[in-house]
């Protein structure tokens, strides 16, 4: 089997995954959360580059982090350098685990619109998919959607409280394990 056929059985059974999991959902339609989760600042906010206190590197395997924790001061701000060593796509996302439960059937959308493939992200799927649809790439400062070998930085301010949690909302990813705790405290 090659490696492209791999991959895409691979990442068909973690699709089949995600759609028994999330049938309800996608059912209804849900549009809700997901991208547009920037609304809720119980999250915290984007942070000012200026008033970073430290780094912190999360690398991405197929389908878990590393760490798989962070401890976080409330009201900090961090900068997140994010790298993808595995060989999907994946996502780091910082939000609550109901952010990111209402946000997977947006990731779903990004899949069957052909956005989302294994390996590598379809920009101009995506730029098709936000003509139709108004709705096609992550433009979320909480959030970055990296291919394999590739890395983003994230500045993030904390709030002082919240049960927050990183993790990837590719179909299938977070069913599997790929979630981590940001552990907040005083």
């Amino acid at each position: 089997m090659s490696r492209s056929n791999l991959l895409g059985a691979i990442f068909g059974t973690a699709l089949s995954l995600a759609i028994a999991s999330s049938g309800a959902a996608l059912a209804a339609g849900s549009h809700s959360g997901g991208h547009g989760m920037m609304h809720d600042m119980k999250i915290g906010q984007p942070g000012d580059p200026s008033k970073v206190s430290r780094t912190v590197e999360i690398t991405m395997y197929d389908n878990y982090y590393e760490p798989e924790s962070v401890d976080i001061k409330g009201g900090e701000t961090v900068r997140f350098v994010v790298k993808n060593a595995g060989e999907f796509v994946h996502e780091f996302n910082i939000a609550t685990a109901a952010m990111h439960e209402a946000h997977r059937p947006e990731m779903m959308m990004m899949v069957e619109h052909g956005v989302l493939e294994p390996d590598r992200i379809n920009h101009e799927a995506a730029k098709a998919m936000q003509a139709s649809m108004g709705h096609g790439m992550h433009d979320e400062p909480n959030s970055v959607l990296l291919e394999p070998g590739k890395s983003s930085e994230i500045v993030w301010t904390f709030p002082d409280h919240a049960d927050l949690e990183f993790a990837c909302n590719v179909p299938g990813h977070y069913e599997t394990g790929m979630h981590g705790t940001v552990k907040l405290h005083r």
